[in-house]
């Protein structure tokens, strides 16, 4: 990792924290607001110590945007959890063979950048 990249890192994970620390919730409850900011701070925790020994070039690049784009839509849409895709549901296809590996890859494929690492976390 360049120097560069490592500050731009550390950059993203102390802004997920300043958030975290003044994270209000839409309803303005304190408790939920006290389990978003924990929720926050869990998430930033896992998802970079898990992402701690990646070398690759454009993995980190990846990372990089989806954190800035949880970001943002928390931020934009003042809720701190993923939001919910909304792909057709795999009842489509037959329970076995190509349609279902291949509805599998269209999902996989179709998954937005902002939920890539949400599934290996939860």
């Amino acid at each position: 990792m360049t120097p560069a990249t490592r500050q731009e890192v550390l950059g993203l994970y102390r802004r997920v924290l300043r958030i975290a620390k003044t994270w209000q919730s839409a309803s303005g409850q304190t408790e939920e607001t006290t389990r978003e900011k924990e929720y926050i701070r869990n998430e930033a925790r896992t998802l970079f110590r898990k992402n701690r020994n990646v070398t690759d070039p454009n993995l980190i690049k990846q990372c990089i945007e989806e954190c800035e784009a949880r970001i943002e839509i928390g931020l934009h849409y003042n809720i701190p959890y993923p939001r919910p895709i909304h792909l057709p549901p795999m009842g489509l296809a037959h329970k076995q063979g190509r349609t279902l590996r291949h509805q599998e890859k269209l999902r996989k494929i179709s998954k937005p950048i902002y939920l890539k690492s949400h599934d290996e976390v939860s």
